[in-house]
């Protein structure tokens, strides 16, 4: 695999997907990671003084990157440096400050998670995660952050479905607000490919996961405001239609 040198990121940014330089070390040439520039202002600045090619896009560095940006350009940086890798939700929902919400679209999950089969055998099916999913979610609530989570779902619904709508009252005790969409009630929505988180209507976390249900651990973010309006205007559709978690009968 080509080996590519992280030179630093933004250090007035808590957002994990904050600007990033990085230089190719064989070469010497730059790639810079950063939002993408939408604004019709500046685009049209920009192309003031050369065109925009099709294959190309403006992007913003804030001045803070400055120094970051003349390490790159000399190579003096510490050869070795790493980035801070994907963030954790739980670092993502630390730097939330008014939204997250989450959109689910699977009939099932990971069909051996414990709590599930303890529920199918005759338990409680609630295990010790939830108080810190409380405390997690509490906090966030706390400061300000409303928590929202659309589920859509198959009728008749599965067995994890009906699983988790019994315990849908420990989101509710976190602080989540919930609602239930029955599939054809979606018809005519374009929904998204893949479950997700979206955190400030301006990260999206797509949560991918096998075919049997079970997460992958793998996860694509998406920051580009063209893309998130997308995603907003999505859930929003999908939350209007939905049923409040307290009106919804699965049976």
């Amino acid at each position: 695999m080509r080996e590519i040198d992280f030179v630093g990121n933004d250090p007035d940014s808590d957002r994990e997907e904050c600007p990033a330089v990085f230089r190719d070390p064989v070469s010497g040439d730059f790639y810079q990671q950063g939002r993408v520039v939408t604004d019709p202002e500046i685009i049209a600045a920009v192309t003031g003084h050369g065109v925009i090619g099709a294959d190309e896009a403006v992007v913003w560095q804030p001045a803070a990157m400055a120094p970051i940006l003349a390490e790159a350009a000399t190579g003096s940086y510490d050869q070795g440096r790493q980035g801070p890798g994907q963030p954790t939700f739980r670092q993502l929902l630390a730097t939330c400050t008014r939204s997250a919400v989450h959109l689910e679209m699977r009939d099932t999950y990971d069909p051996t998670t414990p709590a599930f089969r303890d529920w199918l055998s005759g338990g409680s099916g609630i295990d010790d995660g939830w108080d810190d999913w409380c405390e997690l979610i509490g906090s966030a609530v706390a400061r300000g952050v409303t928590v929202r989570r659309a589920r859509i779902v198959s009728e008749p619904v599965t067995d994890y479905i009906r699983w988790e709508h019994m315990v849908t009252k420990m989101n509710i005790k976190a602080g989540e607000d919930v609602r239930w969409l029955p599939r054809p009630q979606a018809s005519g929505l374009l929904l998204p490919h893949a479950d997700l988180w979206m955190f400030d209507q301006r990260l999206v976390r797509y949560n991918y996961n096998s075919g049997d249900g079970a997460s992958l651990r793998q996860y694509e973010f998406v920051s580009d405001p063209r893309h998130v309006a997308q995603v907003v205007a999505a859930f929003e559709m999908v939350w209007e239609r939905a049923i409040p978690h307290e009106q919804y009968n699965p049976d």
